[in-house]
């Protein structure tokens, strides 16, 4: 079972029994939040909700959700349960459930997911495999 939304002006959802979860997360929703201006070097792991607005160096692992904000920067591979990304990612990313990739975001990597929902203005460059493993 595959599910790829690509949204625009009209919203197109997939008419499955399991549908993805919504994008929307603040930073007060987060168990962990790195802010804008925080730079991490070296492999960053977490058990609970992540928004990132900084950037990491290294791999990035979130056992719930992972919100990469506008200034988000990622600079290694990505493993997270949920994720939304605004911001940037270079390197692999790995979602177990759905993967949102806003406007803004941009990814130079490969992408594994369960579900795919992309808007007008993401972009990425690599291999895309969405669907259920």
């Amino acid at each position: 079972m595959a599910a790829i939304t690509m949204l625009s002006k009209t919203k197109i959802r997939p008419n499955k029994a399991e549908t993805p979860r919504p994008a929307t997360m603040k930073s007060s929703d987060a168990n962990c939040v790195v802010s804008k201006g925080t730079r991490i070097e070296g492999d960053f792991s977490s058990a609970e909700s992540i928004r990132l607005d900084g950037v990491v160096i290294g791999q990035l692992k979130c056992e719930q959700r992972l919100v990469i904000g506008e200034a988000g920067r990622v600079e290694g591979n990505v493993k997270a349960s949920e994720t939304v990304v605004m911001g940037h990612i270079k390197g692999d990313v790995v979602v177990s459930g759905t993967l949102h990739l806003k406007g803004t975001a941009q990814i130079e990597g490969n992408i594994q997911a369960k579900f795919l929902v992309v808007e007008e203005g993401a972009t990425y460059v690599g291999k895309c495999l969405v669907g259920a493993k």
